[in-house]
């Protein structure tokens, strides 16, 4: 059997885990008031439930997606020539004959992804809590009418982006997806595409 590396922690498991339900709740919800989808409103039995379960769907994603920072912003900002070349290479993606450069615990391209996240996660979660809230200032009507298309936007960015890293995590990487289950790898896989991890790590 594989020698096996670590990878992520309970921790960074299971709040992935939290973020990934409540964007999913978020989605069909957030679907569900965006074309008025009947058959969604009589699953949750009213309007008002399915507004109850989106507002607080709405406070997990971004509690776990602030307690993510702690693991990933620090090293997500960390940019060198390793990782433009793997961005210039598209990650060998595109091509079986390309040379990737070595990859920390996350490549260049998690690394944008996550600062796409971030920014739309909390893009998505301030005009939220201002529909929500409403709260009592001048011309509110404008800052909410602002606050939907910021939604919107950030929505429209999320819903593109997270399949796409769902793909990327499963199917098109084989392996990937037991990180987030089992928090390892095998260390021959992590070395492929992890090498200045895994050579820091002293495998």
């Amino acid at each position: 059997m594989n020698n096996m590396v670590k990878k992520a922690n309970a921790f960074e498991i299971l709040n992935h885990w939290a973020l990934a339900v409540s964007f999913f709740i978020l989605t069909i919800t957030g679907f569900a008031f965006l074309f008025h989808l009947e058959q969604l409103n009589a699953i949750f039995g009213s309007f008002n439930n399915m507004k109850v379960w989106h507002n607080w769907a709405g406070v997990v994603f971004v509690v776990s997606l602030f307690l993510t920072m702690f693991n990933y912003l620090p090293v997500s900002v960390s940019f060198s020539s390793d990782d433009i070349g793997w961005i210039t290479k598209a990650g060998g993606y595109f091509s079986k004959r390309a040379k990737v450069p070595p990859q920390d615990i996350i490549n260049a391209g998690q690394k944008l992804y996550y600062l796409m996240l971030l920014i739309a996660g909390y893009g998505i979660a301030a005009s939220g809590l201002v529909i929500w809230l409403r709260p009592d200032v001048p011309d509110i009507r404008k800052w909410v009418l602002l606050s939907h298309l910021v939604h919107n936007i950030a929505f429209d960015l999320l819903v593109i982006a997270i399949p796409l890293h769902i793909y990327l995590g499963t199917l098109a990487n084989p392996g990937t997806f037991r990180i987030m289950v089992y928090g390892t790898v095998p260390v021959e896989w992590a070395k492929k595409r992890h090498a200045k991890w895994v050579q820091k790590m002293g495998f």
